[in-house]
């Protein structure tokens, strides 16, 4: 289990630096001034961020718990330490609106993730029963 942890949080901090190459690339290419200070808390979060993402995923592993319960606790604490992290590095301005925005924008890419291994998965599950029924 921790060695399975472990890797997650590789892949996740691998996404971070996947996700901090590319807004830097954009920050680069657009003549953006930033100091050293701001990219490197910047990318301390996406790290951050990968690392929860690629644990939080263990909610999902054989638990007891049924599907609806693990989204709903892997949702919630998802989107309560991302506006946590986006809030401190100042990703969404401390106001109304803005908070409001980015939970919506959150939750939509939530949803179509969701949706997205939700069929992979019924898709792989239909296919391993139709092996299996060739194999009786």
């Amino acid at each position: 289990m921790i060695m399975e942890g472990i890797r997650r949080s590789i892949y996740g901090i691998a996404f971070g630096g996947i996700i901090t190459f590319i807004a830097i690339t954009i920050v680069n290419f657009t003549d953006t001034n930033t100091s050293v200070s701001q990219i490197w808390l910047y990318m301390l979060c996406t790290f951050v961020l990968g690392i929860y993402f690629g644990l939080s995923s263990l909610i999902f592993s054989d638990n007891g718990w049924s599907m609806l319960i693990q989204t709903i606790v892997h949702f919630t604490v998802s989107i309560i330490v991302y506006l946590i992290i986006a809030l401190s590095a100042g990703w969404v301005p401390l106001r109304l609106f803005p908070i409001l925005l980015t939970s919506f924008i959150f939750i939509g890419i939530y949803t179509l993730n969701w949706t997205g291994y939700y069929l992979y998965f019924k898709k792989v599950e239909k296919s391993m029963n139709a092996n299996l029924k060739k194999k009786m």
